[in-house]
C-alpha cells in the first residue's frame, strides 16, 4: 500500500492491547481496559512538529537561495518510545490490516524511552576504563 506519513505535529501510536494485570495480581479484561482515560501504546512515527515561522525568510530579495516560509519545531516523542495519552484525544484508523491511533503530540501525557542503547555508545571502548 505504502508509507503511513504523519503531518504537524501528530503521532501514531500503536495501542497496547489485550488483557492486563493489575498489582494484586487480577487480570482485567480488554473491554475494561478500553474503558479507561489514560493509554497507552508504542510510538511508530511522528510527524514534523509544530509549524513556526521563519525569520529568516524574505519575500522582498529575489537574489537570495529559495527559503521556506515556515521552519518546524520538532516534537519531544521519538519512534520506539512507549507513550501515555488522553483516549478522548485519540483517532482509531486502520492501516494495513493494524489499528493504530493518531495523537496529538499535546494529549500525551508521558513518554518511557529506553536508553541503554545511548548509554552503551557514550561509554567509549572498554579497555580505557582500566586507567
Amino acid at each position: 500500500m505504502g508509507e503511513l506519513i504523519m503531518v504537524g505535529e501528530r503521532v501514531l501510536i500503536a495501542p497496547d492491547e489485550g488483557e492486563r494485570k493489575t498489582t494484586s495480581g487480577l487480570v482485567l479484561p480488554a473491554s475494561v481496559a478500553e474503558q479507561e482515560r489514560i493509554h497507552s501504546g508504542r510510538v511508530v512515527s511522528i510527524g514534523p512538529g509544530y509549524i513556526i515561522p521563519n525569520p529568516e525568510f524574505s519575500e522582498g530579495e529575489p537574489w537570495s537561495q529559495n527559503r521556506e516560509a515556515v521552519r518546524y519545531l520538532p516534537l519531544q516523542a521519538r519512534a520506539g518510545d512507549h507513550a501515555f495519552f488522553m483516549r478522548k484525544e485519540a483517532i482509531e484508523i486502520q492501516f494495513e490490516g493494524d489499528t493504530f491511533v493518531i495523537v496529538p503530540h499535546g494529549a500525551i501525557l508521558a513518554l518511557h524511552r529506553s536508553d541503554a542503547d545511548d548509554i552503551l555508545e557514550n561509554l567509549g571502548p572498554l579497555d580505557e576504563l582500566d586507567d
